[in-house]
């Protein structure tokens, strides 16, 4: 597989092929194309800038192995390119709500904020569906994973009125949580004290 990552990062043709295969007929040559398209995203994100409406359009597939390795991949595109990854986000919403998938679900936490820590702009966007997500993954055997995204979250570049309310949405836990959960809460809160 690392031999073929290789491949597409610097083979444009292939590139195309392996894009073109997220719009398949085949469940398993989409879930290979997405697997493929997330090694490269970890390598080298701003190859796939190009194709970010395709990932995006690979978001509504039944299969969630595609949908979560082209949220991680759009993920590693933000930081090339967010723009580009601006109409990920109803994907995305879909994705955090799928209750037969836990990694689609972080994959898409993970997403939204990183997308989100961009701007003010868009941590008022994407903060009602992290919000959201908090409070129904709390205490989920994820929801660890999904905390460290919102410590990422808290260290962007949010509105005032997005700070404050997360603030409130971590106090209960920062106060009267335990172990690791308390830990990231009081991480988040002090993030946005800073």
């Amino acid at each position: 597989m690392e031999k073929l990552v290789k491949s597409v990062i610097i083979k444009d043709g292939l590139r195309q092929k392996i894009i073109g295969e997220l719009q398949g007929s085949s469940r398993r040559a989409r879930q290979t194309a997405a697997h493929v398209i997330g090694g490269v995203a970890k390598q080298k994100p701003e190859v796939l800038v190009p194709y970010a409406d395709d990932l995006v359009d690979a978001l509504n597939r039944p299969e969630a192995q595609t949908r979560w390795e082209c949220l991680d991949a759009l993920t590693e595109i933000v930081a090339v390119d967010s723009r580009a990854c601006d109409k990920a986000i109803p994907g995305a919403e879909a994705s955090l709500f799928d209750e037969s998938n836990s990694m689609v679900r972080l994959s898409a936490m993970r997403f939204l904020c990183r997308l989100g820590a961009t701007t003010e702009n868009r941590s008022e966007k994407t903060w009602p569906l992290i919000d959201e997500g908090i409070q129904c993954y709390h205490g989920d055997l994820g929801f660890q994973e999904m905390l460290n995204a919102v410590i990422g979250f808290s260290e962007g570049k949010l509105s005032d009125q997005v700070k404050q309310e997360l603030k409130e949405r971590m106090a209960f836990d920062a106060k009267n949580g335990k172990g690791a959960l308390k830990a990231r809460a009081s991480q988040i809160i002090e993030n946005l004290s800073n």
